[in-house]
């Protein structure tokens, strides 16, 4: 060990780098808490190897770690009982190894600012305590040595260092921070605790944070009643044995619960869970949990966390999770993915890319898995999967090779339908005379009712879309089913929508059409209404008012940012088709009424009865339709 007191200087042939350290790592500098109990944790696992192989043949008695302040001294302590330094080696993993790519990183870095391509990458963990501290001291003695003689490092924060020899009467190692003038927040009880819980919660070895109180039993009162008593104990902030570190076979459905609930407190309990547990071609393991999605789409994309070797990174898992699975919970722990790298360099790397690969196939089996074991219970969770799976089938083709089994279609009456299934259902009586299949789809049952009534009457089949990703998703599905159209059930009158080689007769003469075509144009008085004359069944409404199934779809994708439409700042004018059914009794009633006033007024009425049908009749429009009601009723 280092007998006497020895100065020396840090082998490094380039500007000084702490400088640097701490200009690139400044936003991220709550992180030298992490990089230090994560230093802690790696000497403890290493002496309890050495235990276990019997090359350590002493007590390893407590191996907890502490992390301690004071607020007087202006201190942050880290300390661990783990495998300790003698002198040579802190020299050697202190002022040397850490700064074996201290010239490259200079190179490097010193004109870029991405703080999270630094730290780890050139073994620069321990020194990022220097972005926080004027000075640290390490004191440590190794697990070799028997009596107290001990070593202590310190250094100021430039290349400059001290060794001298110190007594220490436990094994493990000390590192004391003495922290900055403009890094006193740290000197904060609910500041470290929160840090260490967001980076340490569950790191493989006990981290005491100071204590807290605790009720314990205390004996019995004159009655006989229990009585308690409050003590003070070890505050332990980690959980050193998460789920993810043990087999599935050793867990049960409260322990997965349990332990999303340690994770989300205040979350509904989940629909389903992923155990990951993947040792080849790379190391992957962790808990993806389906959690209840709610209608309004709520997009909380950070709420999958990322670990390496049980130590918090990151809940940005862009790259790493497919965009689809973001919406997923839950916790992945991979040493296979590069610690504290760029967002470029996560997609660029090979073992990133066959992570999202292999957690796609593995969602993907897990909801076969469910369908085929009990398809009832599938289709109870199909209204919360269902936003996960058509995110999927949008995305990902991979997804959409297995998905297609088991994805599922909902019609307005509650039924559940396989893609399969559903053709088969609909195909002899909605395919057109070009055998084109179409499928009705309502958007919005309650307002729509009226168009889903019509095609109910023909015996038609109605789907329900009304999710916020349906209207790409059809546009999606339409693209993969062969022979198949997909229109919004108001997007024509019914039979235009499904077009057979069926011939409706016209009671109206070409010159009564025209008539009636020019009475409602003056009625209507709206260049975006194009206004037809059909011959439909007498029992159909006399007037309907449709938007094209084109122009609805671009509508519903722009809410979601994703068609044209979007981009032109939804500044299409709406056009809407007017469909006058020639056939109804109305139209005869205008025909044979006396004078163009009150021929216009009793189009105006069919036209306002039609918009009302569609919420488009409001304001003043709406005043009038009502006063002209009470008119034609008395």
């Amino acid at each position: 060990m280092a007998s006497v007191k020895e100065k020396g200087s840090i082998s490094i042939h380039t500007e000084n780098i702490f400088p640097i350290i701490k200009k690139f790592l400044y936003s991220d500098h709550e992180i030298f808490l992490r990089e230090l109990v994560s230093n802690a944790v790696d000497a403890t696992q290493k002496l309890k190897k050495l235990a276990s192989i019997g090359e350590y043949k002493n007590e390893l008695g407590n191996v907890q770690i502490e992390v301690s302040f004071n607020k007087k001294k202006k201190t942050i302590t880290v300390s661990d009982m783990g495998i300790g330094m003698t002198a040579e080696e802190v020299k050697k993993y202190i002022n040397q190894i850490a700064f074996s790519g201290a010239t490259e990183f200079v190179e490097k870095f010193k004109d870029k600012g991405d703080a999270k391509d630094i730290i780890g990458k050139f073994g620069l963990g321990f020194y990022s305590s220097f972005m926080v501290a004027d000075k640290v001291e390490i004191i440590s003695k190794s697990h070799t040595i028997e009596d107290e003689e001990a070593v202590k490092w310190e250094c100021d924060g430039s290349t400059e260092f001290e060794i001298s020899p110190t007594t220490k009467k436990q094994r493990g190692t000390d590192v004391i921070l003495h922290i900055n003038k403009d890094s006193e927040e740290f000197l904060d009880e609910w500041k470290l605790k929160g840090i260490l819980e967001k980076y340490c919660k569950f790191l493989p070895v006990e981290i005491k944070f100071g204590t807290k109180d605790e009720s314990v039993p205390d004996g019995e009162d004159k009655e006989g009643k229990p009585k308690h008593k409050t003590v003070k104990v070890d505050r332990i902030i980690n959980n050193p044995n998460p789920i993810w570190t043990k087999s599935p076979k050793d867990l049960t459905d409260e322990d997965y619960l349990k332990f999303y609930k340690e994770l989300y407190p205040f979350s509904e309990d989940p629909l389903f869970w992923i155990h990951l547990n993947v040792d080849y071609p790379f190391t992957l393991t962790g808990v993806l949990y389906f959690p209840k999605v709610k209608s309004d789409f709520e997009l909380q994309k950070n709420k999958i966390q990322l670990y390496s070797r049980q130590v918090f990174i990151t809940d940005e898992v862009k790259d790493v999770v497919p965009d689809f699975l973001m919406l997923l919970h839950g916790v992945l722990d991979s040493p296979d993915i590069p610690l504290n790298v760029s967002r470029s360099y996560l997609q660029s790397d090979s073992s990133v890319k066959k992570i999202s690969q292999h957690i796609t196939k593995k969602v993907a089996d897990k909801l076969q898995e469910l369908f085929k074991k009990d398809r009832k219970a599938f289709e109870t969770k199909w209204d919360d999967v269902s936003i996960f799976v058509k995110y999927g089938i949008i995305s990902d083709e991979k997804f959409y090779d297995k998905a297609k089994d088991f994805a599922l279609l909902k019609n307005t009456d509650s039924e559940y339908f396989t893609f399969d299934e559903y053709k088969a259902k609909v195909s002899t009586l909605q395919t057109d005379k070009e055998k084109q299949t179409v499928y009705l789809y309502t958007s919005d049952p309650g307002k729509q009712d009226t168009f889903v009534q019509a095609a109910k009457a023909k015996s038609y089949d109605v789907l329900l879309m009304d999710g916020v990703l349906d209207s790409h998703f059809i546009s999606n599905l339409e693209q993969k089913l062969e022979k198949t159209q997909i229109k919004r059930v108001d997007s024509d009158t019914i039979d235009k929508l499904i077009q057979t080689d069926e011939k409706k007769e016209s009671i109206l003469s070409k010159e009564e059409e025209e008539s009636i075509k020019t009475v409602f144009e003056k009625a209507a008085n709206n260049k975006n209404f194009t206004i037809t004359v059909d011959p439909q069944s007498p029992d159909d409404l006399p007037v309907t008012i449709t938007m094209s199934e084109w122009m609805r779809r671009m509508k519903d994708m722009s809410k979601t940012g994703g068609s044209p439409y979007a981009f032109m700042g939804g500044g299409m004018p709406d056009q809407y088709s007017v469909s006058v059914n020639g056939n109804h009794s109305i139209i005869q009633k205008i025909l044979k009424a006396e004078g163009d006033e009150q021929k216009t007024k009793l189009a105006k009425q069919s036209l306002d009865l039609a918009l009302l049908s569609q919420n488009m009749l409001t304001g003043a429009d709406l005043t009038n339709f009502i006063k002209r009601s009470v008119d034609l009723v008395s």
